[in-house]
């Protein structure tokens, strides 16, 4: 009984502590969102740079328009939907988190949780054979 009581505590510290450090304390400023938005999207010239690592002239133009568009009070998402809508869907450094994209996020997450139910089974199994 007290084994299955550390387990669920240390299993609700640990789904405290991922909540916790996935929030933002602050909303964050028309800067950083630029810079956030400047490091998600590749440059069109460079090979593996992304906008805010570039120098290259189209690089330059985009982070402009980057920054106008968050002038105008649009969204993270519709800034990025105009450059993948413009520049094609491979300019978007990170894949989207819905839709067939989604896959890429969930595939790693159920691999370990998987993987972790095997090793658990496989112990349990083990501790009632070697009783």
């Amino acid at each position: 009984m007290k084994l299955k009581l550390s387990y669920g505590l240390m299993a609700i510290v640990f789904a405290t502590a991922l909540f916790a450090g996935t929030r933002s304390a602050a909303t964050p400023t028309a800067a950083q969102r630029a810079l956030t938005l400047e490091q998600s999207i590749k440059c069109p010239v460079c090979r593996g740079q992304s906008v805010a690592e570039s120098d290259s002239e189209a690089s330059k133009a985009i982070r402009t328009e980057i920054e106008r568009r968050i002038a105008d009070g649009q969204s993270d998402s519709e800034i990025r939907s105009y450059f993948s809508q413009t520049l094609g869907a491979d300019i978007l450094l990170r894949p989207p988190s819905s839709g067939w994209g989604g896959v890429v996020w969930v595939l790693p997450i159920a691999g370990l949780v998987i993987a972790g139910a095997g090793i658990g089974l496989a112990f349990f199994r083990w501790r009632r054979w070697s009783t």
